[in-house]
């Protein structure tokens, strides 16, 4: 923990006068009451018209009290007043500067901050990125289409919110960033027509310091006792198991904890296997036709412990609302020192009571080993393998498409590298690392054939005793192809199956939830969506690289028949494409997941 050294802000000097406003009517009144919230106690700038808002904010809202103005002769100084703060306190102050001129002025300064890893908040302006609503001339030299660029390279983060909403947690987490090791200085970039605007409504009202939890270093005794203890008390803890290693023994391990804590465990089918589906405690994921039961699980764990999760705050806010969770939130990981300006994977900034930066296996491994006492919980089962679907005519599904494989790999180890957009965590289970890579990480479509064949590579560098499969989506496998070729030349062997529903169908579900809001006709949403007249022969293409094709596929009998062929084809050493025509749908569960409040 980072000791803070407690300060007094000097005697009245510069107080206004008249009545201060009451509420928060503007972004930029926003914006400073947050700089409260965060114990910002000073900021130091030089006055510039694209902050005039928050200027206004700090004097007339706040009554220029936390924080406190301090007037400075240039941006450089204004930043290096910061820095000096910090060497003393430990903590960051605030420092202003106008537009992209201020910037400019105050790298040497931020620069000085970030090499000597000292946390300073600075907070920048821009003219109305709205271009209608700027001034003649002196607004259009003072917005930048990315200003953070002047200072990405030697800032621990930098941003640009839109709305007060955006902008509350961008300082929120900018303070955050600043104080966690190593520290240094972070960009907060304010749109001035963000801060001129009046807000609708009063936003809700949130607990700061739950955002301002510095993350300890580590994993020591005294911190696995302190989450001992919170176990301990808690009737309902939950593991929230995300991002973790393929090892064997980490994996029991994590088994090992969530016996002896008694805890519900929730994965994402986004990322790898991280618990094994069979067993007891195992809750589900928040995705699919299981999401709504998997998520009442959350709403009412007294304990909550996230284990790299990749979307805390989402999965918090699903369950909880805006104003987040009662219970104690212990976070786990080392993603914040990969966030950055450029890139908004990060996600929203989660409220936690505890943050521990430490990898989730060290972490796991360090609780087992300090449990008092551990439950005696049994071994999971393997599931049983299903029944093969029966032919219900139509386009085939892709959960009877699962079902065939899953029923014909019989009890195979098998290692699923990738599934498609509309798989639903239910159709297979995962009992070991291994059982299921996860996605592609950022969404980026084509990269479904890579991944597979480079995990089939590894799979027989290691032994080859497990099968592995890729279930592709029509427009991930023609982006991707031809790094087939690349896993038949180098004898990889492989099983991958493509859904083609001959669409880019999650586009298709994207426009029609747009002409739905804008009361337009929903029959057009395949128009520039799908992949027909003339059909795209894919299994064609997977020949062209030399591989061993099959299809298209369009009834049950032929699946099951098919897909014997391909595992014999596969187990002999070759590459195997089976392309099976499904139908043009989503679950209603998914549809809701892709389209909802995430936006995707």
């Amino acid at each position: 923990m980072v000791a803070l050294i407690p300060v007094k802000q000097p005697a009245d000097i510069e107080r206004p006068s008249g009545d201060a406003a009451e509420t928060t009517q503007y972004g930029s009144d926003v914006v400073a009451y947050t700089l409260r919230e965060a114990g910002i106690a000073y900021v130091a700038l030089n006055p510039g018209a694209s902050f005039r808002g928050l200027h206004d904010s700090l004097v007339n809202f706040l009554g220029n009290r936390a924080p406190q103005i301090l007037l400075c002769l240039h941006e450089e100084s204004a930043v290096g007043l910061a820095h000096g703060y910090a060497k003393v306190t430990g903590r960051p102050m605030a420092a202003a500067v106008h537009s992209n001129v201020g910037l400019m002025h105050a790298t040497m300064a931020i620069f000085n901050a970030w090499c000597d890893r000292m946390p300073v908040v600075v907070l920048g302006a821009t003219g109305p990125v709205d271009a209608s609503k700027r001034r003649p001339w002196i607004d259009w030299i003072h917005t930048a289409a990315d200003q953070g660029g002047l200072v990405r390279n030697y800032v621990k983060w930098d941003a640009q919110p839109a709305s007060a909403a955006a902008a509350r947690e961008a300082v929120l987490r900018g303070a955050w960033l600043s104080l966690n090791a190593p520290m240094g200085p972070v960009y907060i970039n304010l749109d001035a027509e963000m801060q001129e605007s009046t807000i609708d409504a009063e936003l809700p009202a949130i607990d700061a310091g739950r955002y301002l939890s510095v993350a300890r270093s580590g994993i020591d005794h005294e911190t696995v006792s302190e989450v001992w203890a919170l176990i301990r008390t808690a009737r309902r803890p939950v593991v929230l198991a995300g991002r973790v290693s393929r090892d064997e023994v980490s994996w029991q391990r994590r088994v090992a904890l969530v016996e002896a804590m008694g805890a519900r465990v929730i994965s994402d089918l986004k990322v790898a296997a991280a618990f094994p589906t069979s067993h007891q405690a195992y809750a589900g994921d928040l995705r699919g036709r299981n999401g709504a039961a998997t998520l009442e699980v959350l709403k009412d764990a007294d304990l909550v412990i996230a284990l790299d999760w990749v979307d805390l705050n989402g999965a918090l806010t699903a369950a909880f609302g805006s104003t987040g969770p009662e219970c104690k939130v212990v976070r786990v990981g080392l993603d914040h020192h990969s966030h950055n300006g450029w890139s908004m994977d990060h996600q929203a900034h989660p409220p936690a009571d505890m943050v521990i930066s430490v990898d989730p296996d060290r972490f796991t491994d360090a609780m087992v080993s300090g449990a008092a006492e551990r439950a005696t919980g049994s071994a999971p089962a393997r599931p049983e393998i299903p029944d093969l679907p029966t032919d219900q005519g139509g386009a085939l599904t892709v959960e009877a498409m699962a079902l065939t494989l899953r029923h014909l790999v019989g009890g195979k180890k098998t290692c699923l590298t990738h599934v498609t957009l509309s798989w639903d965590g239910s159709f297979w289970p995962f009992d070991h690392p291994l059982d299921y890579l996860g996605s592609d990480g950022g969404g980026g479509l084509g990269a479904g054939p890579a991944h597979a064949v480079g995990a089939a590579l590894a799979l027989r560098d290691m032994g080859g005793d497990r099968l592995p499969i890729a279930i592709c989506g029509d427009g991930d496998f023609l982006m991707g192809v031809t790094a087939l070729w690349t896993a038949v030349h180098y004898k990889v062997p492989l099983l991958m199956i493509v859904a083609n529903n001959r669409s880019f169908f999650n586009d298709e579900v994207h426009q029609e939830k747009v002409a739905r809001m804008r009361g337009r006709d929903v029959s057009n949403k395949w128009i520039g969506m799908r992949m027909s007249d003339p059909n795209i022969a894919l299994a064609d293409m997977a020949r062209a690289q030399g591989c061993m094709a099959f299809g298209p596929v369009t009834t049950q009998a032929q699946l099951e028949s098919t897909i014997k062929q391909a595992i014999t084809a596969v187990e002999a050493g070759k590459v195997a494409v089976v392309e099976v025509i499904t139908d043009a749908s989503y679950p209603a569960t998914l549809v809701s997941a892709l389209t909802g409040a995430a936006k995707n």
